[in-house]
């Protein structure tokens, strides 16, 4: 069954707004305005905001970690090359090069910020994104081989935090470029020698 329209314009415009603007300072008039719908259409599909929050989350979690994989997996066919895919990837997203999405930061890295609190339901949406990451760089990381996939998906997964971070502080693109070197160098440690 399909979604409403008005439902999809209200999750779209508090994507945006929170991502750009952060959570807390996007109040829900903001985003009725801006998607162009009655009050009465957000609580018609949201029960309030922190649902709304949750939803918002959940999608920019799904479409962000299926983005990527589909980005890795049209780069490279070798898992020891999708795992560097990843960097090259978040570069092009750093530098603006990902389709309708300019680059503001982690999402996820702002909103665990704005709701410290690790009880707290934003929070956890926050560290069950990286955590899906992670699993994600460990089934690539035992396609490739490493003898310990969990750990090595955990030290990459920092890498790729880092140059987000990096990039959002500093404006400096070059970021992922330099995780990407140290992830090689990781990856020289961790894999089994490349097949000549």
């Amino acid at each position: 069954m399909a979604r409403p329209a008005k439902r999809d314009a209200v999750l779209a415009t508090a994507k945006r707004l929170f991502y750009r603007d952060g959570i807390r300072a996007t109040g829900i008039d903001r985003i009725l305005d801006e998607a162009g719908v009655a009050r009465m259409t957000l609580y018609n599909h949201f029960a309030g905001k922190d649902e709304l929050i949750a939803a918002a989350l959940q999608e920019r979690s799904g479409e962000f970690r299926a983005w990527l994989q589909a980005e890795v997996e049209q780069r490279a066919t070798d898992p020891r090359e999708r795992l560097l895919a990843v960097f090259d990837v978040v570069g092009d997203w750093i530098r603006g090069e990902r389709a309708g999405q300019g680059f503001a930061g982690c999402a996820f890295i702002k909103a665990a910020a704005e709701y410290g609190d690790s009880d707290d339901p934003v929070h956890r949406l926050a560290a069950g994104h990286k955590a899906a990451l992670r699993s994600d760089l460990a089934a690539l990381a035992r396609a490739a081989g490493a003898a310990q996939p969990e750990d090595l998906a955990a030290r990459l997964l920092m890498l790729v935090d880092g140059a987000i971070v990096t990039a959002q502080v500093s404006g400096d693109a070059a970021a992922a470029l330099w995780a990407r070197e140290l992830a090689g160098l990781l990856l020289a440690s961790e894999l089994p020698p490349a097949a000549p």
